[in-house]
């Protein structure tokens, strides 16, 4: 069977048909895809987890109980499961085990641009990168029975543009795996001190059994084109190379990052004059190749900063003085599109919160989510962001570093889903250590940023049937927090209140502005607003809010009827009403 697949639904497929049993995820761009595509298939168990470290320890159960199992992450999410990780390189697995990790070169949905690669090293585990979607379902396919034959988890790495780049996959069937008997093994599987020291000469004589799979396995292939230029490289940037030189250069493309060859990159260094690796990111080939005493040139001409392109290898060759001709289907210089900033949707309901604080010159410390936009210009309502649940940490620190000076100026602002992530711990340090901290639960019932996915707050499993709801109220409450209010974000009045009042106590307090995302399929939009023109004075206090739908015309606010959503937000600012009327 063929289809075309983006590398997520091939690495989907890959893990279907390779008899996944399990698998456990948190959302996170670009990796979402992989589970989603999964909970199609009702014979398999999929999940939402509360976060990535939840998800890689189900997915260890499941493989201690004889399953194949999964997660899937992006790569500041292996951070988080970083401690499951380490440890689980030195119990092994009985049934396979996969964890998928997508890196985001560019930035195009992330904090950090950081390479995967130096936790697969650092936890000696053996990880895969596929280079498109074909790989990708191969790659999947073949991880399960990688991970155990040689007793070990193994890292499937994705990058953005792989993961969401389409080509066509002729896929297999599915193999049925049954269970593997569950034999209890205090030796192998609880690491306590006496045991985990017996455990550690185990991954290390694994680590050499691997490197000599990564001389001669499918997951590294040669191109010996009898050139003088070699290039070693892997992932996207193979892709880049192949587009700029064709079958013209000699190329070593590296499926199986770590570890990494030595025969045979010896042997491929050797039939060549110049030697170049090609990496998005850290140079983590680059400095493999130089340990083997083999010169190379890489990052010299290769910035780790960002993706590449096409365009990227050619000019670098061509100030090497290679000749690489011209690109093929150039189109020339792109034209200049004017910027378009990101932006809260019309009718967000972050906004009138945002606003309330942007008004009063709060210090808000945030967290990950698509309130970030409440960073942007015109609202410019942020301070920090640094990674899930930081928000509420930090403003413990913060608070905790400078007391009565910030204590009645400074708020945290958290998502539902970021919340149940990583805030809750932050929240208990909060009531625990008695900082008399604001905390601003953003509650919009679903988790927005990656695309709409259920989280333990929204009452709905991954699949869309009813499961257990957490009651935010109940739960802060539980976690130590005596004072819990709730808000609606569309009244601007009640949000001015609550952080007015909760701001003037001398206790830790949390305001949860509830109202569900506009974009939910069961929320459905007022009448559009109006603008009565002969009644707007040009205050642009309205535009003041940032939202899309609003703009000035001839020098009078107007309204655009196909994004406003009727949220009211603009009609409490005008002082003159002339929004909500009829338009003149």
């Amino acid at each position: 069977m063929k289809r075309l697949l983006i590398g997520n639904e091939a690495v989907a497929w890959g893990l279907y048909h390779g008899g996944l049993g399990l698998i456990s995820s948190y959302p996170g761009t670009p990796s979402t895809e992989i589970t989603e595509f999964l909970s199609r298939h009702d014979d398999i168990h999929t999940e939402w987890a509360p976060n990535e470290k939840v998800a890689c320890e189900t997915a260890f159960g499941a493989s201690l109980a004889g399953m194949r199992s999964a997660c899937a992450m992006k790569h500041v999410g292996l951070n988080v499961a970083a401690d499951p990780l380490f440890t689980l390189s030195y119990t092994g697995v009985t049934g396979g085990m996969v964890i998928c990790v997508a890196d985001d070169p560019a930035m195009h949905s992330s904090q950090n641009e950081q390479d995967s690669r130096h936790y697969a090293i650092a936890a000696k585990v053996p990880m895969l990168e596929p280079s498109d979607s074909r790989e990708a379902y191969a790659f999947a396919r073949s991880a399960f029975e990688l991970s155990e034959k040689y007793d070990t988890p193994v890292l499937l790495r994705m990058c953005t543009r792989i993961a969401h780049s389409q080509c066509v996959v002729e896929m297999g069937e599915r193999e049925e795996t049954p269970l593997k008997p569950y034999v209890k093994q205090p030796q192998k599987y609880i690491m306590m001190p006496a045991y985990a020291r017996a455990r550690h000469p185990m991954v290390e004589k694994r680590t050499e059994a691997l490197r000599a799979l990564a001389e001669d396995c499918p997951y590294n292939t040669l191109e010996d084109r009898g050139s003088e230029i070699g290039i070693i490289t892997s992932g996207c940037a193979y892709l880049y190379v192949k587009e700029v030189f064709g079958d013209s250069v000699s190329i070593l493309k590296i499926g199986m990052p770590n570890p990494l060859p030595e025969k045979m990159i010896r042997d491929f260094a050797g039939k060549v004059r110049r030697l170049y690796v090609i990496e998005e990111l850290d140079p983590v080939m680059e400095n493999h190749v130089r340990s083997l005493g083999i010169p190379c040139r890489g990052k010299e001409l290769f910035s780790p900063i960002g993706e590449f392109s096409q365009k990227t290898i050619r000019e670098a060759f061509l100030r090497e003085g290679v000749d690489v001709g011209e690109l093929p289907h150039a189109q020339g210089t792109a034209p200049q599109v004017p910027a378009r900033p990101p932006m809260m949707c019309a009718g967000c309901p972050h906004r009138g919160m945002f606003y309330t604080l942007a008004r009063h010159h709060i210090t808000v410390l945030g967290d990950i989510g698509c309130y970030t936009l409440g960073a942007v210009a015109p609202l410019n309502a942020l301070d920090s962001t640094l990674c899930m649940g930081a928000s509420i940490s930090g403003i413990h620190g913060f608070n905790a570093a400078r007391g009565k000076e910030t204590e009645g100026k400074t708020v945290a602002v958290i998502g539902d889903s970021t919340f149940m992530h990583s805030g809750m711990t932050g929240l208990v340090n909060v009531a625990y250590n008695a900082t008399n901290s604001t905390v601003i639960i953003l509650d919009n019932s679903i988790t927005g940023m990656t695309g709409h996915q259920q989280n333990p707050t929204t009452g709905y499993n991954i699949k869309g049937d009813p499961a257990a709801k957490v009651d935010l109220e109940a739960l802060c409450h539980a976690l130590g927090i005596n004072r819990v209010r709730v808000v609606d974000p569309y009244d601007l009045k009640q949000c001015e209140e609550a952080v007015t009042e909760e701001l003037a106590v001398e206790e830790p307090s949390v305001i949860i502005s509830r109202r569900p995302c506009v974009l939910l399929k069961y929320v459905r939009p007022k009448r559009p607003l109006t603008v009565e023109s002969e009644k707007c004075r040009s205050c642009r206090r309205c535009m003041n809010l940032g939202c899309p739908a609003i703009s000035m015309k001839n020098g009078r606010a107007r309204i655009d009827s196909t994004l406003c959503v009727g949220c009211g937000v603009c009609e409490q600012l005008c002082a003159f009403g002339a929004i909500g009327g009829e338009e003149a």
